[in-house]
């Protein structure tokens, strides 16, 4: 009986990283969060157990790393856009040159307001 509540748990687990791979793949964090809980109540159980073969963990295993390198891989692409956005910002908001010395000026943009609101 404690055998088929373990092997339970690991095609739930099996198919919930299925499941986060593909949030990874389209991007979707809401998804991957709300998952989050789920998951590593999964990963708590099945550690609970007591005699698990090393073998009916290895597909588990390597999702797990494969999700990883995935999230990563995210993790970077948003560090990346966060960086991005903050240059854009510094640039709107002035220009900075050196002269020769090495001395750096910066020169202040005005915020001038585009959009016009009619009645």
């Amino acid at each position: 009986m404690a055998d088929q509540v373990a092997q339970d748990l690991i095609d739930e687990l099996d198919t919930l990283l299925d499941r986060e791979r593909q949030a990874l793949i389209d991007g979707d964090l809401e998804l991957l969060g709300r998952m989050l809980t789920h998951k590593q109540g999964l990963i708590e159980n099945i550690n609970a157990m007591d005699a698990l073969e090393r073998e009916r963990l290895t597909d588990i295993h390597n999702k797990v790393t494969r999700n990883q390198a995935l999230l990563n891989s995210a993790m970077e692409g948003i560090r990346a856009v966060a960086n991005r956005m903050a240059d854009l910002r510094r640039v709107r908001q002035g220009l900075e040159t050196y002269d020769q010395s090495g001395r750096k000026t910066r020169f202040e943009t005005q915020n001038l307001s585009s959009v016009e609101k009619r009645a």
